[in-house]
């Protein structure tokens, strides 16, 4: 009982972490003035992935849930503004135009559901989006995956932000399962701690060489 209280209590925090632990990688971004193999996947899916929640959150009146999404969209937005700014690589204006569009389009889409249908449908389909989204989240920086077999070099794989979904998703699968019994709260976070696992395995497998080959600055 006392682990199910702790991990309630540490869930709405472990989410803002998570969400600020892409932050020394964008700034590392900034300070190079490039994003090198980072994929942007990461940080668009955070915006979309963080304003899901925060309706879901407030149609299922789950303030823990749309506080810390809120969070999430402030940051996202910021990460993804980041990430534009310094890219550099080929195809680079087209890809993040489809990342742009496609984030809000997500967003007009969720705001009209929540206006049009009954609280209760709504907050229904915007959930099973929701685990759609949050297990594209989480996945996400797996994209690289063919990069860091072809280099042996898992740079292009955040730690940060990677360990921040790791204990984000551990909590919030606790909370989901054995507190809120919500199978769109719970189902995504146990996806996001394989994916987490999967990414600390690769890390651990190939380290955080960097230079000619991982596509990231010395």
């Amino acid at each position: 009982q006392s682990l199910l209280t702790l991990c309630g209590t540490l869930a709405p925090y472990c989410g803002v972490l998570c969400f600020l632990a892409p932050m020394p990688t964008i700034l590392e971004v900034a300070r190079d003035k490039s994003t090198g193999a980072l994929p942007l996947l990461p940080y668009s899916s955070m915006i979309s992935n963080s304003f899901v929640w925060v309706m879901y959150g407030l149609l299922k009146n789950l303030p823990s849930v749309y506080m810390s999404n809120a969070v999430g969209v402030t940051l996202g937005t910021y990460y993804f503004r980041t990430y534009t700014k310094y890219c550099t690589t080929i195809g680079a204006v087209k890809q993040i135009r489809t990342h742009f569009r496609g984030a809000a389009c997500i967003i007009v889409f969720n705001m009209c559901l929540a206006q049009i249908l009954e609280k209760d449908m709504a907050a229904d389909i915007i959930g099973k989006e929701g685990v759609f989204y949050c297990i594209v989240l989480f996945a996400s920086p797996l994209v690289a995956l063919k990069h860091v077999l072809e280099t042996k070099s898992a740079a292009s794989i955040p730690l940060p932000f990677t360990l921040a979904c790791f204990v984000n998703c551990l909590c919030w699968s606790v909370t989901g399962w054995f507190t809120m019994k919500d199978f769109n709260i719970y189902f995504p976070n146990l996806m996001g701690l394989s994916c987490a696992c999967a990414q600390l395995g690769l890390k651990g497998m190939y380290g955080d060489k960097r230079g000619k080959g991982s596509g990231l600055p010395k």
